[in-house]
């Protein structure tokens, strides 16, 4: 019976890690694409639809994951919309992030000490180190916003871009100082200057996941033509 019992248990652990190893891709997948739904992360996965039904179920339980009913633009079809599933606040606590009680006590600190300007200081030194990145790869995009996006990437930002009909939209998917910025805002603000100045750009900051949202979003305007500038049509 004992022997048995060890057969069973060596059996089915190599089974238990192969499910928590596809439920960490389906989470990976959500965190780097944004919500998504069952479908469209099988596709991603190279599951079966079923299979990944089964992986959303189980984070669903734990808390990982929220579902929605998949917003629908124009006529829609027979049968409900597909479900939509995002990561929820504990859900993005599965990975990694920099330490962040010390930090909040460190800002918080620095604040005491050395007032607010201190705390903006360090925040636009602690996204410099973006910049300096973003400089070491320019000469490789033909579009700075490619340079920023591979930046961030290299930083842990798991960012992406997307055209929009006003220009483009820069998203980060993962905020590896989320919890510290949601205390000190300084860090969000400091990187949208670092933004704007690389971009040469009067971008905007839609989103943050720090303040709640499922994704840091900013809109990069398309550039205006001098000829399309409203001061120039005016004069003329």
């Amino acid at each position: 019976m004992k022997k048995e019992a060890v057969i069973k248990s060596g059996a089915s652990a190599p089974v238990a890690e192969s499910d928590a190893s596809t439920r960490a891709r389906v989470a990976r997948s959500i965190l780097q694409h944004g919500p998504s739904t069952a479908s469209e992360l099988a596709q991603r996965l190279h599951l079966t639809p079923a299979a990944v039904r089964r992986h959303l179920s189980v984070l669903i339980g734990v808390g990982h994951l929220s579902s929605r009913q998949q917003r629908v633009y124009g006529a829609r079809g027979r049968g409900r919309p597909a479900m939509v599933f995002a990561l929820t606040d504990a859900g993005r606590a599965e990975f990694p992030h920099a330490y962040d009680t010390l930090a909040i006590d460190a800002l918080a600190f620095l604040r005491e000490s050395l007032g607010e300007d201190g705390v903006k200081r360090f925040a636009d030194e602690f996204v410099a180190a973006i910049a300096t990145r973003f400089d070491e790869i320019r000469g490789e995009y033909d579009n700075p916003v490619d340079a920023l996006v591979k930046a961030l990437n290299d930083a842990g930002y798991v960012a992406s871009v997307d055209a929009v009909a006003t220009g483009k939209q820069l998203c980060q998917h993962h905020c590896p100082v989320a919890l510290v910025a949601a205390e000190f805002p300084e860090l969000c603000e400091a990187e949208t200057r670092v933004f704007a100045q690389l971009l040469d750009s009067h971008v905007q900051r839609l989103a943050t996941i720090a303040h709640g949202d499922g994704v840091c979003t900013t809109h990069v305007p398309r550039p205006v033509k001098p000829s399309d500038h409203p001061n120039r049509k005016a004069a003329s």
